[in-house]
């Protein structure tokens, strides 16, 4: 019987020392010690001994135990650190060589202008609202009297889908349908794609992209549509840029102004970019006709209002620099480049 315990100890310490890796000492450590290991058989056996030799068994079955068990843990330490070595060793990689550049993604230019443009309506407590590309011709041109044999209505300036349905030509439909389903006080702003039958060129696409605004409340007047703009320009382009109004006309606004800028390329001095007038035209905007806003259910004799509308397209191509229109379409990676 001592000679049988002897004989596992030294079997199972063999073992342990010739282990190579975790799982070989894990094996042999359940053959010795597990659950029917050769081992813990013995101790399941005392039983079968004499009385004499009961006590004796049990401890050198227990000091054998306590050696194998602190020869396990010994070597298993020591092959956990020579794994783990061997691993770093494997993967270890070189954080001196360069790495592989990636490109990285960036906004399109349009992208940046809109929203250099909605940050500074937000900041005035303007809220944006979209609207649907597709349109009626109610909203399009009924609500913003335009009148049935407007030239806007040709085939030839206007994408119709059907009769009655077509691409809007102009996101002043978004401010039709705010003004429909709320009361005044009113002060909100439109982005979105628009869509004309234009001719590829240089200065036209049949896509553009627009940002109108409208206000309406009580008093509104005039100086409010300048003190608004007039901000505008400033925040858009830079601190000393003034602006003009020029008389114009807009079937839905009464009265009308064309607004321009002073050049930013040249401070107003006459250059290239604005053929010499100083000048730079940005939007068009002027007071809501009284025929649109009891139209939607304002009575015009209690609110005023002012409409403006601004081509993202021909702002950002006076802030870039872009002098052809159809280079924003393409999808030429070498021209989003230039705007880092």
């Amino acid at each position: 019987m001592i000679q049988t315990i002897n004989t596992i100890l030294n079997d199972g310490l063999q073992v342990i020392q010739s282990a190579k890796s975790q799982k070989e000492l894990l094996d042999a450590k359940v053959a010795v010690l597990g659950k029917n290991g050769s081992l813990t058989s013995i101790l399941r056996n005392l039983k079968s001994f004499s009385a004499e030799e009961r006590p004796i068994a049990g401890k050198l079955v227990n000091e054998a135990r306590g050696k194998l068990e602190q020869a396990f843990a010994t070597k298993f330490e020591e092959l956990k650190i020579l794994e783990l070595t061997a691993r770093l060793e494997k993967e270890k990689i070189d954080i001196t060589v360069p790495s592989q550049k990636r490109n990285m993604g960036r906004l399109h230019p349009m992208n940046v202008v809109k929203a250099k443009v909605l940050e500074y309506f937000v900041s005035m407590g303007f809220t944006v609202d979209e609207s649907p590309e597709i349109e009626t011709d109610r909203y399009n041109f009924d609500m913003l009297n335009t009148p049935v044999d407007h030239p806007a209505r040709n085939l030839q300036d206007t994408l119709f889908v059907t009769d009655k349905i077509l691409l809007r030509s102009q996101t002043s439909a978004g401010q039709i349908r705010k003004m429909e389903k709320t009361a005044p006080p009113i002060k909100m702003v439109s982005p979105g794609r628009v869509y004309r039958a234009d001719e590829i060129d240089a200065t036209h696409t049949p896509c553009f992209h627009q940002v109108e605004g409208l206000v309406v409340d009580k008093g509104i007047t005039m100086c409010d549509l300048k003190g608004i703009l007039s901000g505008f320009a400033r925040y858009f382009f830079s601190a000393d840029t003034k602006t003009r109004f020029r008389p114009s006309h807009f079937p839905f606004t009464e009265p009308s102004v064309e607004v321009d800028a002073s050049c930013s390329a040249c401070g107003g001095k006459g250059c290239r970019v604005c053929k010499g007038t100083g000048w730079i035209e940005i939007l068009g905007a002027g007071m809501v006709n009284r025929n649109v806003l009891s139209g939607c259910g304002i009575d015009p004799d209690v609110y005023t209002g002012f409409a403006f509308g601004m081509g993202l397209d021909r702002i950002t191509a006076i802030l870039y620099g872009i002098n052809d229109a159809r280079v924003s379409f393409e999808g030429d990676i070498r021209f989003l480049k230039q705007f880092d």
